[in-house]
């Protein structure tokens, strides 16, 4: 197994973009979200509330597995030195008070708060952040976050002057800095060195560790895990952050996620009260159905904006999938994925998808990401005469007079799309696709799997198609590495490459390295511009609507601050409260 086998579909590389120094080091409160806090009252400690949440964690070692509930887990149990805020996409100190920058920007030291514990009350120290980046950085950890914290190919040089102290030098310039350190929560050095020291550390807290073996930096302790039903939180007496009024947080005593794989089972819940929000946002289908309980004033409802992250249908090109199979010789080239993105009427797929309520794009940076959306990506209008003859350039044509093109071989026209089972959004939107591709002779067949099934056959390479949620493109491009890269482990549609397989990989390699290492943003953005045009021609992966993102939560939850990427009210659960803040569930 190489070092990125282990990762899995969802990888959250959080929003980036660079501003100068100063501001970054000002500690920022986002105000809460306006309609939600609406005659909301002053949060105070007490009660409890319930979420959803779709699967299950397969570990709770966020530096070996990137799944969704595996970040969701580490952000309810972990902190990190530094915390980008997903409203306001500021950068704040965190587990660091605050940061000095050398005049070149290579060096930043970053002094530890004072008094900081685990939850088993040993002191968090600069030796812990030593040994995540050890952990991190070891080749036996097989970390697919490792490849995300080398900028320039290298790794960060770490060290630790005295406990509270810890000095990062960077291996080249890198536009986005100490940015970078919001990808990375720190772990325990007294409780996991041995597993490291070992060559364990990759299997350190796999999702059978008893809670009680788990350790928390963050607002809350997992004290129960039933696998396949929900897990529990409660409060970490331990957690360090207080409120303006000097109140400790978490505002909650325990926050449970049921687990619930099916969205429309989710919404039910909310409608009878069962849960207070979904783990993610709402579809446009639920908007009707809630709309009557807003007005009842039992739940609140609330659109944040076009959503920087879009639903992907990634293809495998990878050549060892298609060594032996005939269709290789017209599924893998460049020509055949423009032919389908010319099938997609976006316009109809809008509309018949999310109900109107998205808007259409032709790339993976939407809208909803200003600063890297390009409005002038090369665009692949509905056209079935243009996806026709790039077809037929192929030598796909209709040979036998059924409703299947062939190739002169007589192979079909045909593959298989694998997509979430349970995700509603995805099966509609599939259903779509396979419709449109009928139209122009292209046989495509769905199979639903279970997401982490799917996650891990994307990335081990075992797919030929798949239509996923796929959240890393929402910030600054040099903080998606990972994705962009050919030899990263998000690389969906061919991850962890020794070296570019393909000419046009190498040039956006090539391109992304030096957008990530000039301050001028002029020329960031110009090199990016560059980066998009490629994928655009080449179609690794087809985008086809950005949604407007909708959140509901009930009326007795306050002081929430929903962001517009996922997981979008999780991210900040040491702030959510709920009316009468001793009345538990």
């Amino acid at each position: 197994m190489n070092r990125h086998s282990r990762a899995l579909l969802t990888i959250l590389i959080v929003a980036a973009i660079l501003v100068p120094y100063w501001l970054l080091n000002r500690e920022r409160t986002p105000p809460p979200s306006a309609l939600l806090a609406a005659d909301a009252p002053i949060p105070a400690r007490g009660g409890s509330a319930v979420a959803s949440t779709r699967t299950d964690p397969r570990s709770f070692n966020r530096l070996v597995h990137s799944q969704i509930a595996t970040e969701i887990t580490t952000l309810l149990t972990q902190a990190k030195l530094v915390r980008i805020d997903r409203v306001t996409r500021q950068v704040e100190p965190w587990l660091a008070e605050r940061w000095e920058a050398s005049p070149d920007n290579l060096t930043f030291t970053l002094f530890l708060r004072d008094g900081l514990r685990w939850s088993d009350g040993t002191p968090f120290t600069s030796a812990d952040v030593v040994f995540t980046f050890s952990a991190l950085y070891d080749p036996r950890t097989q970390s697919p976050m490792a490849s995300a914290l080398r900028p320039g190919g290298e790794p960060l040089t770490v060290t630790a002057p005295d406990p509270r102290t810890v000095v990062v030098t960077f291996p080249s310039l890198f536009a986005p800095g100490i940015r970078i350190l919001d990808n990375l929560p720190m772990f325990p050095r007294h409780k996991l060195q041995a597993a490291l020291d070992a060559g364990e550390f990759g299997t350190a807290w796999m999702a059978d560790t008893p809670p009680s073996e788990l350790l928390s930096l963050g607002p809350f302790i997992l004290t129960q895990y039933i696998p396949a039903q929900r897990m529990v939180f409660e409060r970490n007496p331990l957690y360090w952050r207080k409120d303006e009024r000097g109140v400790q947080l978490p505002y909650l005593d325990r926050l449970t996620l049921e687990l619930v794989p099916d969205q429309d089972a989710e919404v039910v819940r909310l409608q009878s009260g069962q849960i207070d929000f979904m783990q993610q946002a709402l579809r446009a289908s639920d908007l009707a159905t809630l709309r009557p309980l807003e007005f009842q004033g039992r739940v609140q409802v609330e659109e944040l904006g076009v959503s920087p992250e879009a639903d992907a249908f990634v293809f495998n090109l990878r050549p060892g999938k298609w060594a032996g199979d005939p269709r290789g010789a017209w599924l893998n080239r460049k020509e055949f994925r423009q032919a389908l993105s010319h099938a997609i009427d976006r316009e109809a797929f809008s509309d018949s998808v999310f109900l109107g309520t998205a808007v259409p794009i032709h790339g993976p940076i939407t809208p909803g990401n200003p600063d890297w959306f390009w409005a002038s990506v090369p665009r692949y209008e509905f056209s079935r005469e243009k996806a026709k003859a790039l077809l037929e350039g192929l030598g796909l044509t209709n040979r036998d007079q059924d409703e299947w093109l062939e190739d002169e071989r007589g192979n079909e026209a045909r593959f298989t799309a694998l997509v979430f089972r349970g995700n509603a959004v995805l099966e509609r939107s599939a259903t779509v696709i396979r419709e449109d591709l009928r139209q122009i002779g292209v046989a495509m067949d769905i199979v639903p799997l279970e997401p982490n099934s799917i996650g891990r056959r994307v990335i081990g390479g075992d797919f030929e198609a798949a239509f996923v949620q796929f959240t890393g493109n929402h910030g600054d491009p040099a903080n998606a590495k990972d994705f962009w890269l050919s030899n990263g482990s998000a690389h969906l549609w061919h991850a962890g490459q020794k070296a570019p397989a393909t000419d046009w990989e190498r040039q956006i390699d090539e391109l992304i390295e030096r957008q990530s290492s000039t301050l001028d943003m002029d020329e960031r953005k110009r090199l990016f511009n560059e980066v998009q045009r490629l994928f655009a021609e080449n179609l690794p992966i087809l985008y086809f609507a950005a949604p407007r993102v909708y959140i509901a939560a009930s009326a007795r939850l306050i002081n929430l601050y929903p962001a517009l990427t996922r997981p979008e009210i999780l991210w900040s659960a040491d702030t959510l409260a709920v009316r009468d803040g001793g009345t538990s569930r």
